[in-house]
């Protein structure tokens, strides 16, 4: 399995045929370990995501033709894997596209606020808020 060639529609799929909920925690610590790490002077204040429990970094870059390309990491396993789930949804899309993706839809359909401690839903949606918020500033 390789991140770059991962799409939210296989991630959805995935999450179908897993039936327990280990093996699907698995699935997204796998993600999150195909995340090429941040380099220490890029875990900054500036990027860091407020509202999770863990540690997260989201550093957006605009391309030249307006799409936002996202690079995340975290300190925790399972927050890294869903930083990878967050930026399958949302990297590369332009910022109007990024607006218009419902991302609590599918976050819904696999399962995962209702999955996770209530303090982890609280950083995943965080995470959605801060990537909405960069778009908004694009």
């Amino acid at each position: 399995m390789s991140l770059e060639n991962t799409t939210i529609v296989e991630i959805l799929d995935a999450f179908e045929f897993l039936e327990d909920w280990e093996d699907k925690y698995r699935y997204i610590i796998d993600l999150g370990r195909q995340l090429p790490p941040l380099a220490a002077n890029e875990m900054t204040d500036a990027y860091k995501v407020r509202g999770c429990q863990s540690q997260v970094w989201l550093i957006p870059e605009v391309a030249d033709d307006g799409r936002i390309y996202l690079r995340g990491d975290s300190d925790a396993h399972i927050v890294k894997g869903l930083v990878a789930v967050v930026l399958l949804i949302f990297s590369g899309k332009t910022a109007d596209d990024i607006k218009a993706t419902d991302a609590r839809t599918i976050l819904d359909q696999l399962g995962l606020a209702s999955h996770l401690s209530p303090g982890r839903a609280n950083g995943l949606f965080a995470m959605v808020e801060r990537i909405q918020a960069i778009a908004d500033a694009h």
